[in-house]
């Protein structure tokens, strides 16, 4: 059957309404009625956008079944993929885009005058992450099920997730997300599938001195499934998200006695669970519910993979050969000790045994080297939340510092380093120790991240276990990323080089070929152009701001951090601005600055930020003296979807974090990937884009990872270097002075001056760099066919960052996985 065929091979029998000449419209009529209830003429977008999912749902389920039942079959080892976020964004494109049948889906519902195009802009994003540790876990997914890997994705299914942001005069406010609150017609249920968690209580040993955790807590953990389908529909995979129930959803004791609140309580705290994603950790409140969060899902996932390996092969003993279990960051850490607890407590098995079957099974990936991001929790909170995972974390620290003594002769210093006990202060659980300590393979996600580790947040575990950190750099999936979001390039790449890049992104080197063909080049610059207009159309009717689509669209888009550096970007825009107002007869390149991204709900200077590039923009924009030659726009709730507009219009792609402290980034391989010219330096991924489309074809500027740290250990005073740039001066002075704050004068002081005292992140120390990087852009820009040839080979050389790539590395170094 071919594989357009499979959406109207099970056409049923309509009734009740007129048919259409579609058997496939038919269907979609037929979930409009019997499965929706409402009548094709009084049908509302909504409707239409649910029978929709229903009608191609039907179809992915088929494909999940077959994948599942062949797994089976074949005894297969399955991927487990454990993170807090998946973003995974809008599914309804996705889902027809890998199984072929966009087109034909178009025409059926053009045959019942609806429009795909207007009902899937209804579909809401599933606000299930963050950004990039999110994103990457979604595309992996999708590359897991593309490569016909067995996998379950495993996370929180959070009701409101990642606030909603809202820009109220420069600020940002943080709203609920209620992606949920028509329900997702994506989802099904698994009653089967449920699990106790505990918290709290005592470890009590039995007669035969077997410890026994009775927990004083207990709630239920849901399974809800939802379908991953892969490119050409090759295999459907599962991402399972956990809720949380309580045991009893209302104490009628407590409800008959007229207290109706404290009725509810055990639902409610149950329910917290899974409400926010990272909820604000600067309060013990929030610190314990983070903790919660963490080790609800890590236990519900532990106990469903054991729970399906023994109901397959019986013997637990040999869960690493049918199972490898990664971790994404320290999130899930505490599974580390929760398969030890498993493994010792339900299934009686000896220390040294389970901690063999532990190492095989579990692989880490560290996605930070930034000491605040390696969660540690304080001992007393962890011991009082789980009483038996405390226990097990102090024996599996035991055997790790005996054998550092053993195997290295390591003195105190070095075992005090690999401890997972923290003892400079207030002791503390080190959760990216307990990874690294119970996982056979820990990468990195980029050439240089790896390398950092093994020097600096990892170097003592790194000399104690130096076989067992690797690199796995980050990348992306083209279906979603160049495919899906830029249909006009799709179909320019596919005119000049052909249909086999679509199953091998690293067949897009074939377009070198046309990077100094003019033809060729006016037609790659009209797509990117009207991309373009589609981009200055959106920010026109949302935001009430007009830009140019010939002007060149600079993007800073990334969650909001002063180690990304958008206040690098928006001090050098104050910059720019002054320069056009004192030469306004020079011929300035027509710039857009756009920026988007959200900052934690805590995170003072990151909000400021966003508060200075919303006057800068308010500032500029109303300026009559800069003309057409410079405007700025910060866009709010930036999510997949938004990144999806965004990305295929971008000209320059801002990747300007101070060198040594991205670990990869995946935005930069999208927009590279997309036709925009990267400015950034050696840090992250950044360093591995550079290699793949050439020096030329890049804008490299500001300190190595190296001479940062020369600099923090060296004596870097960096109001002296303010001091000795005019530019850095007075763009600073101004925003200090309040220019950009009128009625609040000493609004963005405390920003300037903790540049000019101690300046962590490097900012002033690269500014002049920058400045002169951003007018290298200017000059590149004035010759087209130039920018052009180097847009053409940024597409043609990021193949190779695609994450089926990565994926493919991850199954053969780590999995062991075909």
């Amino acid at each position: 059957m071919s594989q357009n065929a499979t959406l109207t091979a099970h056409s049923d029998e309509t009734a009740g309404f007129p048919t259409s000449a579609s058997p496939l419209a038919d269907r979609i009529l037929n979930a409009l009625m019997y499965r929706i209830g409402k009548d094709g003429r009084a049908a509302k977008p909504h409707d239409w956008l649910t029978a929709t999912v229903l009608t191609v749902r039907d179809q992915v389920i088929d494909r999940w079944m077959a994948s599942t039942r062949a797994a089976h079959a074949a005894g297969a080892k399955r991927v487990y993929y454990l993170s807090l976020e998946f973003l995974i964004g809008r599914l309804l494109r996705d889902s027809l885009s890998n199984l072929g049948v966009v087109e034909e889906l178009r025409a059926a519902l053009s045959s019942l005058g609806v429009d795909l195009d207007v009902i899937r802009e209804l579909e809401p994003d599933a606000a299930l992450g963050n950004g990039g540790l999110g994103r990457l876990a979604a595309c992996f997914m999708e590359s897991l099920a593309s490569l016909d890997i067995p996998a379950y994705g495993y996370g929180i299914r959070y009701v409101n997730g990642m606030f909603r942001q809202r820009i109220d005069d420069g600020w940002q406010v943080e709203l609920p997300e209620t992606w949920l609150v028509h329900g997702n017609p994506w989802e099904f249920e698994r009653r089967e599938s449920n699990y106790t968690i505990g918290f709290g209580g005592e470890v009590m040993a039995n007669s035969d001195g077997q410890a026994k955790w009775w927990p004083a807590e207990r709630l239920i953990a849901v399974a809800i499934d939802t379908p991953v389908v892969g490119w050409r529909g090759k295999r459907v995979n599962t991402l399972r998200l956990w809720t949380a129930q309580a045991l009893d959803p209302i104490r009628l004791d407590a409800f008959n006695a007229g207290d109706h609140i404290g009725a509810l309580a055990d639902s409610n705290r149950a329910e917290s669970l899974t409400r926010v994603l990272y909820p604000a950790d600067s309060n013990a409140a929030g610190q314990e519910l983070r903790l919660r969060q963490e080790y609800f899902f890590s236990s519900a996932s532990i106990q469903d993979i054991v729970r399906r390996h023994v109901q397959y092969f019986g013997d637990v003993r040999t869960l690493a050969d049918k199972a490898a279990i990664q971790l994404n960051d320290t999130h899930p850490a505490v599974s580390v000790a929760e398969l030890m607890r498993l493994l010792t407590d339900l299934h009686d098995l000896d220390f040294d045994t389970a901690w063999n079957i532990t190492r095989e099974t579990f692989a880490y990936t560290n996605h930070t080297l930034l000491p605040e991001a390696l969660e540690s929790w304080p001992v007393p909170l962890f011991e009082r939340l789980l009483p038996r995972h405390m226990q097990i974390v102090y024996a599996i620290n035991a055997k790790l510092l005996k054998e550092a003594r053993r195997r290295i002769g390591a003195d105190d210093r070095m075992v005090s380093a690999v401890s997972l006990i923290d003892e400079g202060g207030e002791r503390r659980v080190r959760m990216a120790n307990l990874a690294f300590a119970g996982s056979h393979s820990v990468n990195g996600v980029a050439a240089l991240h790896t390398q950092l580790m093994k020097q600096t947040v990892f170097a003592d575990l790194h000399a104690l276990y130096p076989e067992r950190i690797n690199n796995k750099t980050n990348g992306v999936t083209p279906r979603r990323w160049l495919h899906q979001c830029n249909p006009g390039l799709t179909r320019l790449l596919l005119d000049a080089i052909g249909a086999g890049f679509l199953d091998d992104a690293e067949k897009l080197a074939d377009l070198n070929a046309f990077a100094d063909d003019a033809a060729f080049g006016e037609r790659f610059f009209a797509v990117k152009r009207a991309n373009k207009i589609a981009l200055a159309e959106y920010i026109r009717r949302t935001q009430k701001i007009r830009i140019d689509p010939d002007a060149l669209f600079d993007v800073q888009i990334k969650r909001i951090h002063e180690y990304k550096r958008q206040l690098l970007n928006i001090i050098e825009t104050v910059s720019l601005y002054d320069q056009i107002r004192s030469h306004p007869e020079h011929d300035w390149t027509p710039r857009v600055k756009i920026f988007a991204g959200k900052a934690a709900s805590s995170y003072h200077n990151a909000k400021l930020i966003i508060k200075l590039a919303n006057n800068v923009a308010r500032r500029i924009n109303s300026d009559p003296t800069v003309g057409g030659k410079l405007k700025v726009v910060f866009m709010p709730n930036y999510n997949v979807s938004l990144a999806e507009i965004i990305v295929p219009a971008a000209d320059l792609s801002e990747q300007i974090s101070t060198a040594g402290m991205e670990a990869s980034g995946t935005g930069n391989m999208k927009l590279a990937m997309n036709g925009a010219l990267t400015i950034g330096t050696l840090d992250g991924a950044n360093i591995e884009i550079r290699d793949r489309v050439g020096a030329d074809n890049i804008f490299i500027f500001g300190l190595t990872a190296d001479e940062v740290e020369a600099k923090r250990g060296g004596g870097y005073v960096p109001s002296r270097v303010i001091d000795g740039s005019r530019e850095l001066l007075q763009a600073l002075d101004a925003i200090a002075s309040g220019v950009f704050s009128p009625n609040e004068p000493r609004r963005f002081e405390g920003l300037v001056n903790g540049l000019r005292d101690h300046d962590w992140f490097m900012v002033a120390a690269d500014f002049d760099t920058y400045m002169a990087a951003q007018r290298r852009v200017d000059s590149a820009w004035r010759d087209r066919a130039h920018w052009t040839g180097m847009a053409v080979r940024n597409t043609a050389n990021t193949g190779w960052f695609s994450s089926d790539r990565t994926i493919s590395e991850y199954a053969t170094d780590i999995w062991g996985v075909r």
